[in-house]
């Protein structure tokens, strides 16, 4: 039986996968690992690759895309280790650092998840933590402590108790994930990991950041040719978080500033390679019924 079972989802990014799981698989962790691949119907080859390349590793295909919630709640099903990590496919995994994650939430029961400092290039620190998520926070933190904390976080190396973590590498133990039942899958990409950290808390376990254990994430790499799609999926799913989580207030105001979003930026037209997200679609998501 596994210790560690690690989750990849992916979808059209070969590229990045072979670079991740050869990551992986170089210098495996001190724990017996197992690693399960969910592909969401990829188109470019990503799962031959896998199957062909990769041979120890668990793949599993879906007929459609799924989202990022549905596909990794799969890929827990499929696993057996007592800790899980979640892993993008556009990081470098640094296995000293993966070990110390494994001591960290193995040496206190009361831990049900932690994650490290996330890098997108060798000084460029991305703020992968946080507190609550709700209108004033939000605003405070995209216009202020993300760049309070990508600048902080170079010389801080204080372990943090935190509100959420970054599903971009995330280390949960597994009775924690089934406590708090999992993901959400009405998300299909974004929120998701913060729901997910949410519902952990609210169980009763401890969520840590590390910050002196380092990832490479690059981000976006699944979702930059498909930016109208990406964004329609984000503001979907932000709704839906702030309807379960947050006040009216905090909902009015969100609804207030997305109308303004939505009706005044000149970004919002067809797309290419067939992206059918138009102003309407987003006006759309504002309908109380949806």
């Amino acid at each position: 039986m596994p210790d560690l079972s690690v989750i990849l989802v992916s979808f059209n990014d070969w590229i990045h996968l072979e670079k991740c799981l050869h990551s992986l698989l170089a210098v495996p962790p001190e724990k017996n690992m197992e690693i399960v691949v969910v592909d969401n119907n990829s188109s470019d080859g990503s799962p031959d690759l896998v199957e062909n390349r990769f041979p120890d590793v668990k793949l599993i295909r879906n007929k459609k895309n799924l989202g990022f919630a549905r596909a990794s709640n799969l890929g827990i099903r499929a696993s057996a280790g007592e800790f899980v990590l979640f892993l993008n496919i556009d990081t470098d995994v640094n296995i000293q650092a993966l070990n110390v994650l494994l001591e960290k939430i193995r040496e206190n029961p009361s831990i049900g998840a932690v994650g490290p400092t996330l890098l997108s290039g060798q000084k460029t620190y991305q703020v992968s933590f946080g507190k609550r998520v709700d209108f004033f926070s939000e605003f405070i933190q995209k216009g202020f402590f993300n760049l309070y904390y990508a600048k902080k976080l170079k010389s801080d190396n204080k372990v943090r108790d935190v509100g959420w973590l970054s599903a971009a590498c995330l280390l949960a133990r597994r009775k924690a994930l089934e406590e708090a039942g999992c993901f959400d899958e009405n998300y299909f990409l974004y929120f998701e990991d913060i729901d997910l950290c949410y519902k952990m808390r609210q169980a009763g376990w401890t969520l840590r950041f590390l910050p002196q254990e380092h990832i490479i994430h690059i981000g976006g790499t699944s979702t930059s040719a498909v930016k109208n799609s990406s964004r329609y999926h984000y503001r979907k799913s932000q709704i839906y978080f702030y309807r379960k989580h947050n006040s009216r207030l905090s909902q009015g105001l969100l609804r207030i500033y997305l109308w303004l979003n939505f009706t005044f930026s000149p970004i919002l037209v067809r797309g290419q390679k067939g992206e059918d997200f138009r102003r309407k679609d987003f006006l759309r998501l504002l309908d109380k019924e949806n």
